[in-house]
Parts: C-alpha cells; sequence; structure tokens
C-alpha cells in the first residue's frame, strides 16, 4: 500500500479490508488451534528457547488475536466513511498497529514485547495525528513525549532482569528467578516493578492514567476505537509475566504485583467514574468510561487467581467492544450535531434521531454495566470473583458505588443530547443542516453493540471457554515444558537450589 498504492486511496481501501478480514479469519483458526489446550511455540529460525526468538500461541493469546482481528476489521470498515480520506497513510498505519498488536500477544520474550510495543507505538503515532489540526497535534506531542518515557523506563527494566537472570524468554525466566542469589534480589525486584509501572501507563492505570483522555479525546473516532486494545495489552502483559514470570513459584518476588494492583484499580474505578460525570462532551465521557472500565478489569486481574482471571477476560472482551462502539457513535453523531460537535449541550432536533438516541442508549447500558448486555454479566462475575477476596466489603462498595455514578453520567449526558434540544436557528443551512449519517458507519455501531448483546445471549459457553482459558494460564508448568528444551523444561523453580543443598 505504502509502495505501490499510496496515490490510490480505492485500492488501499481494498486491500486494507481483504487483510483485515483474512487476519479474523487467521486469528479464529490460530484460537481453534489454540482449544485443544497445549501450549504451541514457534521457533524463528529453529533456534532452539530460550536462545532464539520465539512466538507462543495459547488460549489466552488466541483469545487476543481473535479480538484485536475482529476490532480491526470493525475500524477499517468505519474508516471508509471518510476518515481514511483525510490523511494518505491511513490503512497502512492500521495494517502496522494490527501487526504490532499481534506480536505483543504471541511473543514468548519480554525483550520482544518491548520490540512489539515499540512497533505498535510507532503506528500509533501517526494514526494519533492523522486528519491534523492544533488540538491534535498538541495532545499527540504529548502521547508521543509519555510513551518514549515509559520505552525509556522498559529499558531499563529489561537491562535490570536480564543483568540478573542472564535470560528474557518467559519460561526460562520463570525457571530462573526462583533461583537468583539473595543479593541479586533487589535488583529483580526494581527491574520486576519498573515492568509494573510501564504496563500500569500503558493499561491507563491511576496514577499513571493522565494521558488517556487527552489523547484519545483528541484522535480521530475510528482510532480512538482501535485504541481500545491498546489499554488491553498493558492488562494482558501484567497477567502474562506477573503469573508466569513472578507468580506463585517466583521465590523470594513471588506474588509481586498483588499489593499494588488492586489499590490502584480502586482508585482507578473513582477517578473514572467522576471524570465521566464531570464530563462536558461525548469524547471525555467515551475516555473517562474507558478508564473506569480499566479499573473494573484490573480489580479482577489484580485478585490474581483463577476466578478472577475468567470474570477479568469476559470483562475484557466486553469492555473492548462496548467502548470501541461508544467512540465510534461519538464520531457519527459529533458531525450531526453542527457547532456543538461533541459538546454535551442542547442541539435542534438530529437526523434519524430515534435511531441515534437507541444506538447511545444501548452503548450507555453496555457500558455502564446494566441489564441485559454483557456489562451487566461482566461485573456480577468481577463481584462474584471478588467476593471471597480480602477487604471485599471495600472492593464492592467502591465497585457498585462508581457504577452509579457512570450511570447518572450516562443519563445526564443522553438527557441532555437527544431530549433538550433547541429551536433551529431561522437559516438552517450550517453544518448540522448539511450533514447526513453514512450508513456503513452507523452499521459498525450497530454491529459492536450487538455484539455486546450476542456475548450476555452466550454467556454460557463463552465463558466456558474462558474459564478454561484461565485455568491454562495459571498452568505455567505447561508453558515451560512447551517452550523450552525437555532438560531446561524438567528442572521446576527452585530445583536448582534444592539441587545444591545437602
Amino acid at each position: 500500500m505504502v509502495l505501490a498504492f499510496r496515490h490510490r486511496r480505492a485500492v488501499q481501501r481494498i486491500l486494507s479490508v481483504g487483510a483485515a478480514a483474512a487476519l479474523l479469519a487467521v486469528a479464529i483458526g490460530l484460537y481453534a488451534v489454540a482449544r485443544d489446550g497445549d501450549v504451541a511455540p514457534y521457533y524463528l529460525g529453529h533456534w532452539p528457547a530460550p536462545f532464539g526468538i520465539v512466538l507462543v500461541l495459547d488460549r489466552l493469546s488466541a483469545t487476543m488475536l481473535v479480538l484485536t482481528a475482529a476490532l480491526g476489521l470493525a475500524v477499517a470498515i468505519h474508516s471508509l466513511g471518510g476518515w481514511d480520506a483525510r490523511g494518505r497513510h491511513f490503512h497502512p498505519l492500521l495494517q502496522f498497529q494490527l501487526m504490532g498488536l499481534n506480536g505483543a500477544f504471541l511473543t514468548g520474550d519480554v525483550f520482544n514485547l518491548f520490540v512489539f510495543f515499540e512497533g505498535m507505538l510507532i503506528a500509533s503515532y501517526g494514526l494519533m495525528l492523522h486528519g491534523g489540526g492544533p488540538r491534535r497535534l498538541t495532545a499527540g506531542l504529548s502521547y508521543v513525549a509519555i510513551n518514549l518515557t515509559g520505552s525509556t523506563l522498559f529499558l531499563f527494566a529489561v537491562g535490570l532482569i536480564y543483568a540478573v537472570t542472564g535470560t528474557l524468554n518467559m519460561a526460562d525466566l520463570a525457571a530462573r528467578v526462583a533461583t537468583v542469589a539473595p543479593g541479586d534480589e533487589a535488583l529483580l525486584r526494581t527491574g520486576a516493578l519498573l515492568l509494573l509501572v510501564v504496563f500500569g501507563l500503558k493499561a491507563a492505570l491511576v496514577p499513571l492514567h493522565w494521558w488517556l483522555p487527552g489523547a484519545y479525546g483528541a484522535a480521530a473516532g475510528p482510532v480512538a476505537a482501535l485504541f481500545m486494545i491498546m489499554t488491553k495489552v498493558g492488562a494482558y502483559s501484567i497477567l502474562r509475566v506477573y503469573v508466569l514470570v513472578f507468580g506463585a513459584d517466583a521465590g523470594a518476588v513471588a506474588g509481586l504485583a498483588a499489593p499494588y494492583v488492586l489499590p490502584a484499580a480502586l482508585a482507578t474505578l473513582v477517578v473514572g467514574a467522576a471524570g465521566v460525570l464531570a464530563s462536558r462532551t461525548l469524547a471525555a465521557l467515551a475516555c473517562f468510561a474507558v478508564v473506569w472500565s480499566m479499573g473494573s478489569l484490573l480489580v479482577a486481574f489484580g485478585l490474581f487467581d483463577h476466578a478472577g482471571v475468567a470474570a477479568g477476560l469476559y470483562y475484557l472482551v466486553h469492555s473492548t467492544v462496548a467502548g470501541a462502539a461508544l467512540f465510534l457513535l461519538v464520531d457519527v453523531l459529533s458531525p450531526l450535531r453542527g457547532r456543538a460537535a461533541d459538546r454535551i449541550v442542547p442541539t435542534p432536533p438530529l437526523p434519524s434521531a430515534a435511531l441515534f438516541s437507541g444506538l447511545f442508549f444501548v452503548a450507555a447500558i453496555a457500558v455502564a454495566g446494566l441489564p441485559p448486555l454483557s456489562g451487566f454479566l461482566g461485573k456480577l462475575l468481577v463481584l462474584d470473583a471478588t467476593g471471597a477476596a480480602p477487604g471485599a466489603a471495600i472492593v464492592w462498595t467502591v465497585l457498585l458505588g462508581t457504577s452509579l455514578v457512570v450511570i447518572l453520567g450516562f443519563a445526564r449526558a443522553g438527557s441532555t443530547v437527544f431530549w433538550k434540544t433547541r429551536p433551529a436557528p431561522a437559516a438552517a443551512a450550517g453544518p448540522a443542516a448539511a450533514a447526513r449519517p453514512r450508513g456503513g458507519p452507523v452499521a459498525v455501531c450497530a454491529a459492536l453493540l450487538a455484539a455486546t448483546a450476542a456475548l450476555a445471549l452466550f454467556a454460557g459457553p463463552v465463558t466456558a471457554e474462558l474459564d478454561a482459558t484461565a485455568r491454562q494460564v495459571f498452568d505455567t508448568a505447561a508453558y515451560r515444558r512447551a517452550v523450552l528444551p525437555p532438560q531446561a523444561a524438567a528442572a521446576a523453580p527452585g530445583a536448582a537450589a534444592a539441587e545444591a543443598t545437602p
């Protein structure tokens, strides 16, 4: 697309949508491979682990691949409504972004996790600035600066961990961290906590959330929708690294992230809900809803147990789909509201007002977690998973209290935008009168909202699949056996220390 068709947008559109559809088909095929419960490694160049680059497919990575591909296809189709025409390289950047996301979910190496982080971030910088404008440029520069800082911390963390363990392969790390010399434990702990800071930054975990509302709010609608999966990369990385590498078998650094993730997630819930209630634009409403949903997700992941991860995975799928639908709906609505754009103020009646008010109502129900859509079931699963956890009363109080605040915020926004109309000016030839909704973007919004209903309708088989995924996540021994050579995998964490003891 860049070399041969940079001036032929029609060809780019065909290639981009076709590639996204093919990616979804491949991802579904990989999920079918992963369903048998075996971890499938792929050694690039046939170099054995831990010396070569390895990609690892299991149920968790396959789930994230399918979610990424489905969202990428939705964004590619939505962009055909006009956003891809506001810059020359939207579709190549979209494909490059999908490549980085896929690599981050498949890599079995911490350093290559950094490499794929950088790949998707480079593409996101271009997508963030797509369409131009002073607001987008200002937000884009801040976005670049904060992510460069995060990347620098990532390298420091990787350097510390490699200096102590001599490896960055995740399976090999899982076997070595328990045998680190006592004098090196402080360095290893420092590197692991720096990684947690980086992943928390990507996941918009308070107090590292402040960049998200400005960046996502200024981005183009389809770009903000695609970025819904970007925050999930941070949550995925926390789950993968701090269960596999620094989990129960990690000796002195076992359970390193647990004391930090849950309290930060509760703070994220509070900040996100307050932002939803105080939002003055629909874009800000969607952005703070993302922050709040990340708090709900990381409350579940922060338990670091089977029930919490299973609940969190269901909520992860729901929140990605529902949040993307909300961003795309805001993108469709803004041109129809004339000078008001996405501000939460009364405007003259919108064209097809019944359709859009209905879509917003469904999106609000999905995001806020009201029945009968998947957000309600996801919230119930998270509440059930935290019921027996220490401090369950606090978790339930914060989760339910902030849910009420989010409901009030969406009710205020919806009633203002769709019910409190004002008369149209005498000369009704302004932008609102000229604008007409495009069928393709509206259909994509409706399809994503229908997916939240399908998640609720098929909650039984979906939760069964995700329960099996959570079970495999905690089977770290099977992961090591699949990735490492037999002699290395046979050495369980702590085995070297046990052999050295008379």
